[in-house]
């Protein structure tokens, strides 16, 4: 199973970035998807997780309104929009692949993370 995410970059503080996370190896449409993010010196903490059918997602307070989690079965690729970025969104931003759940321990697999950098 190989997860690669990809689609970071350094962004200035409003702009946006649309991260993408290509899966092979296993059965996409089966797994829900999560995107996590962890800062330096922080804890991996939750983003956003998309149901198997694209059909419900649920975020975390500090990226709701801002980031949309999608997926497109049929490419097995799962994305996040994010759009009016902020400083504090700096991060490595890393797929996984699981269940669905907020919690990393739910999931099975993880990508190599895409480093996410937002200037003030």
């Amino acid at each position: 199973v190989q997860l690669q995410a990809f689609g970071g970059g350094l962004v200035q503080a409003g702009g946006s970035l649309r991260l993408s996370c290509a899966a092979s190896g296993l059965t996409f449409s089966t797994y829900q998807m999560g995107w996590f993010r962890q800062a330096p010196g922080k804890e991996r903490e939750f983003v956003a997780t998309i149901n198997w059918s694209g059909g419900s997602a649920v975020y975390a307070d500090s990226v709701k309104g801002r980031f949309t989690i999608s997926r497109d079965n049929a490419k097995n690729t799962v994305y996040l929009q994010m759009n009016s970025l902020k400083p504090e969104d700096t991060a490595v931003y890393y797929c996984a692949a699981g269940k669905y759940t907020n919690h990393y321990s739910g999931y099975d697999y993880w990508g190599q993370g895409t480093l996410v950098t937002v200037s003030s």
